[in-house]
Order: C-alpha cells, then structure tokens, then sequence
C-alpha cells in the first residue's frame, strides 16, 4: 500500500481549498491599498515625524553620512536588513511615482496624498544622493557584511555606515541612469500640488543622467563598491537600459526633443529589443516599451514603433493562451520565475499589464498574439487573478501581505519587525543577542510590519514562514512599490 506523504496531502488539499475560493472570493482592495502604502513608513531611515503611523519604529541612521562629510539621513531600507542600497531605493522611488501618475486619480484623497507621502520620502533623500554632483554620487550607506552578520533592530544597529560614493570620473550609470528616471518620475507626480519641489527634483534628475551618460558604465565594477554592491545588487543585465530608461522619463517630464532622439539613436545600439521580457531593479527593458508605447499613437511619434512592438511580444508572453506565452506560472496560476524574491516578478508584471491595458483602452486596440487577440479586459483579468493570488486566493490559503486577512505570515525575515520596540525594551539589543533570542525564535514576531509583501511561495506554491527561509518570508520595497498602483486601480475597480 502506497501513503500520501504529509507534504504532498498538505498541497491536494490546498488546491481543493483553492477551487472554493476561485468563484466566491471578494477582497477589500481599498484595505490592501491603505496598507500596502503604510508598509514605507515601516521601511523609513531617518528622524520619523510627528505624524509616522508605524508606532514601533524610531528614529535611526542619524548619522548616515558623516564618514563622508554629508548628510544622507533619511530614505528606505530596501527589505530586512538595515542597509541602504541606493539602486534598488532609487527603483522603488520611481514605481511609487509611475503608480501616482497612471493610477493616482483613481484613489481614495487620503491614499492619495500617503502615497506622494511615500514618493517624497523616497525622492527627499535622492536629492541628498546627487547634491554633489556633477563631481560625485552616492550610491549606498552600510557595510552590509557586517549589517548582515548582526540581528539589531535600526534604532540599535551600530554596525559601520560606510559611504560608498562614486567620483568622476569613474561611472555608476545604472544607479545614477535610475535616479534620474526616478527623480523625473517624482517631478511629474508633484507637477500640479508642489510644482516648485518639482522643479527642483527635475532639475537634479537631469543632472544626474548626465553623470550617466557621460561616465557610462558599471557601479558595481568599481573596485571601492563592488564588495559593498555584490552580490546583493550587481548590476547584472547591464547599465545601458537604466539610460534608456532615464531618458525615457526626462522625456516624458520635459518632453525635450533631446532626450527622445538619444532613445532613437541608442536603443538599437544598447540592447534594448534583444531582452524585452524582463522588468525589475535591474532590468528595465519591458518597462521602458511600455512607457514608450504611450509615445507612439497618443503623441503621434511613429518612430517609436519598435517599441510598441517589443511591447506587444512581451505582453503577449503573458498569455497563458497565446503561442508566445513563455512565463511559467505555479499550479495555483502565479506568475514564477526562480531565484530571488519572486513577488517582485508577479507585483511588476501586474503593474505593466494595468498600465498597458489603459493604453489599449484609451486607443480602442487589441494585440495580435498569433492564435489569438488580447484586449484590454484580459490583460486586467490576468493581473486580477495575480493579486487574488497574493491576497489569499491560493493554494496555502493565506494571504501575503502582512496584516491582510485573518491568516497571514507571521515570522518574516526583518529586523525591525522581529526585535521589539524601543518603547517595550528600551535598553540595547546588541549584534548576536538579535539573532540568539529573537530571529532563532519560535514565535511570531513581535511588531507587525504591516502591509508588507512577502517574498512568496515556491514554484510548488507551499510556503515556508520562517525566517531562515529569507527568499519566501522576506519583504522588499521594489514588491510593494508597483503593488500600490495595481491595488489602486482594482480598489477602483473591484
């Protein structure tokens, strides 16, 4: 007689609890949109003003700079450690914005303004990052070996806050190239409530894509930051797609004709339609079809086709249906691919569907995917079934994000959220007491980090809620950032 192993029972089950939730779910978008914005506040660096809802948290990196002779107090950690990766952050700055400027007329007043909230926290300390230039950027704070090799919460952390800074004229323009597109992006959300500030971040987004272009390479191949940048956030896919992208904003925020004949003379030349299925911090490619695809027919710029086309291959390749359809999803139906944080992929995906899916609206087209057509309301159901997904329509049962739901992760991988707060244990918690009492622990953790998303289950859709398991119970900024848009647009359209 053959027996069903625990594990395997666990998952027939799951997927038997899925089918019931396949036609009777309902999920309170407007609540996972007002938390999924809240979960920056817990991710803050910085001095934390009066009005900081995230109550557990305090101050922390007051110093951020001084090895350096200035001031880069403030910004983001990037997921649940305490450095500050200053490419990733810069990423992040720009989705929040994308999602303010496609999606912001269609959320609540209040979320509305959390969200620019959120971009400005972002975008304030991107201008700190590039206020010496044309001479010098800084691209990330904290050693994150010796970061990592300690448990401390942000108040407590006393681990070096090394400046890693590139000089001209050596480059870093896939950093500098997203500072650029995120502060462009920030300009165009703050166009109409703060058009001074918005000036302001134009103003230092074109300065910073000039350091790009004109110092082109690699910051990660720089001998003073590789040890600091690798393996954590190498550039990988190379750095010409962060100028493609950077001008791509400047583009659409100035509308210079400058920066739309670099992208026609360049994007040939820099690879752009040779990897045109990938989009996150390290590849913009899809990305930068999508928001050029807007150019084309609204604006009337023809010469922009390639892009439109690029930008229909990929969204094709999101159709389960279609014969170009090449991105494996899990039995449960999400989106996967291996390595990494895998929410990043589904969040972003669904970000770019949305966003493409207005566009095919507002131009009363569909795509041509070979056997079939693709129109605007399958793009929408697509990204819908992603988030269902996310907010607990799966397999498990549960929902990833945190705070969503009666079932949720409770052990992730984070600092902050894990070691109690400074009002219930005032006195210092040191580098390996963190990790003896309170990451090996067995419970739940104490502070809840809410509206934070997961890295997420694995291709077998089971998940792992443990902090050991960084890859699945691990949050990120750059899977929260898109998500605001695409809750956004579902709150509106439930």
């Amino acid at each position: 007689m053959k027996f069903v192993s625990v594990r395997a029972l666990v998952y027939i089950l799951s997927m038997i609890h899925l089918a019931t939730l396949v036609f009777s779910s309902h999920h309170d978008y407007n609540d996972a949109l007002s938390k999924a914005i809240l979960f920056f506040e817990g991710q803050r660096s910085g001095s934390l003003p009066e009005d900081q809802r995230m109550r557990w948290r305090g101050d922390s990196g007051l110093e951020d700079g001084k090895m350096a002779g200035v001031d880069l107090t403030g910004g983001y950690h990037d997921a649940g450690d305490n450095v500050k990766f200053h490419f990733p952050m810069a990423f992040t700055t720009t989705m929040l914005a994308w999602s303010v400027i496609e999606f912001g007329n269609l959320m609540p007043a209040n979320e509305l303004k959390n969200a620019l909230v959120a971009v400005k926290w972002g975008a304030d300390y991107l201008l700190k990052t590039t206020s010496q230039l044309p001479h010098k950027i800084h691209v990330q704070v904290g050693d994150p070996i010796s970061d990592h090799d300690c448990w401390e919460r942000p108040e407590d952390m006393d681990t070096v806050r090394m400046v890693y800074t590139v000089d001209a004229p050596s480059p870093a323009s896939e950093v500098a190239g997203e500072t650029a597109a995120a502060l462009a992006a920030s300009s165009m959300a703050f166009a109409s409530s703060d058009p001074e500030y918005s000036a302001r971040l134009l103003k230092s987004a074109i300065a910073a894509f000039q350091y790009a272009n004109n110092y082109r390479g690699a910051y990660s191949d720089d001998p003073k930051i590789v040890n600091g940048a690798c393996p954590f956030y190498c550039d990988v896919s190379g750095y010409q797609d962060e100028l493609l992208w950077g001008a791509a904003w400047l583009w659409r925020a100035t509308q210079d004709k400058q920066y739309l004949d670099y992208i026609e003379e360049n994007g040939q030349k820099f690879g752009a339609f040779t990897n045109i299925y990938e989009f996150g911090w390290d590849n913009k490619h899809a990305g930068l079809h999508i928001l050029l695809t807007k150019e084309v027919q609204e604006e009337n710029l023809p010469s922009l086709q390639k892009n439109k086309d690029s930008a229909d291959c990929f969204m094709c390749s999101l159709v389960p249906q279609s014969s170009s359809s090449h991105i494996k999803r899990s039995p449960g139906g999400l989106i996967y691919k291996p390595g990494g944080s895998n929410m990043q992929h589904v969040t972003s995906l669904s970000f770019l569907m949305l966003v493409y899916a207005n566009h095919l609206t507002k131009t009363n087209q569909t795509i041509d995917c070979g056997n079939v057509h693709t129109g605007p309301d399958k793009l929408r159901q697509l990204a819908r079934k992603q988030v269902d997904y996310i907010l607990m329509d799966n397999p498990m049962g549960m929902s990833y994000m945190v705070g969503y739901g009666l079932k949720f992760p409770q052990k992730i991988h984070h600092r902050g959220s894990s070691t109690p707060s400074l009002k219930d244990h005032p006195e210092f918690i040191g580098c390996q007491e963190g990790y003896t009492s309170y990451f090996d622990s067995p419970m739940p953790n104490l502070n809840l980090l809410v509206g934070a998303v997961v890295g997420g289950p694995g291709a077998d859709d089971l998940y792992d809620d443990s902090r050991v398991s960084f890859v699945q119970s691990e949050p990120t900024t750059y899977i929260n950032a898109p998500f605001v848009g695409v809750l956004a647009y579902f709150a509106a359209n439930p």
